[in-house]
């Protein structure tokens, strides 16, 4: 129960990838309070959630007003993930659906962090971000998605140096393929699937679990002399690249 005491939110939390990092903090003793964009997302996490420390509330990254609501009803702050993000892929073209992705995945994250700078400190907490294979290579097909990771690597280590003397640690992970629903007509197709696992060395596609312990080594003392790092949970993908 490494994390019994503990407050910590995670943004765009209720499915996904973040669905499984919740689920895992709240195993580990923790309260943990989820996001998802729209009511209904969030509703459904917290039907999903049976009885665990896990609460679950609507929000939009992209509304100030929104975030700083969310995080002025916390009391205490010992952890932020920000798993909250949007891929638009060929339509990332189009200079509006650009800005859109950007402001979700990086300002929406910046602003996370922002507003809850205050009460990280408050407790020494830290920040985990979500980065992506893509923050290494780029995607033809999803320029705004990418170019947005890619910024997540250096707002998470600008914000690392900036926070240190708060006693805030601030770090990132970069999932290689994982497992969820937005990925799912890519794992359930053989023909698309096969190329991803004859690239990855350990030979199969990653589940949310598989990130969720990374993210909780980094958010644990266990992690107390650790910031600045992007940790790749990649099945050694990027090895083969």
């Amino acid at each position: 129960m490494r994390f019994a005491g503990k407050s910590v939110l995670v943004v765009g939390g209720s499915s996904g990838i973040g669905w499984g990092i919740a689920q895992a903090f709240a195993h580990e003793g923790a309260r943990v309070c989820v996001t998802g964009l729209s009511a209904g997302e969030a509703t459904s996490a917290a039907q999903r959630a049976e009885g665990r420390s896990i609460v679950a509330s609507a929000l939009d990254v992209t509304d100030g007003v929104a975030v700083q609501k969310l995080l002025t009803g916390i009391e205490r702050l010992d952890a932020v993930v920000n798993c909250a993000g949007v891929i638009r892929r060929r339509e990332e073209y189009d200079l509006a659906v650009f800005e859109q992705v950007v402001a979700v995945n990086l300002t929406g994250t910046m602003r996370i962090c922002q507003a809850a700078r205050g009460l990280l400190a408050n407790t020494g907490g830290s920040i985990v971000n979500i980065a992506s294979m893509y923050s290494y290579f780029g995607a033809a097909h999803a320029p705004a998605y990418s170019a947005s990771k890619g910024a997540i690597v250096q707002l998470t280590k600008s914000l690392a140096r900036e926070y240190a003397n708060e006693g805030i640690r601030v770090n990132a992970v970069a999932p290689g393929w994982i497992r969820t629903a937005i990925t799912e007509a890519m794992f359930s197709d053989p023909t698309r699937s096969a190329p991803i696992v004859s690239r990855t060395p350990l030979g199969r596609w990653g589940e949310p679990g598989d990130i969720a312990g990374p993210v909780l080594f980094l958010c644990s003392e266990a992690a107390a002399f650790v910031t600045g790092a992007v940790l790749p949970i990649d099945g050694g993908y990027l090895l083969t690249g």
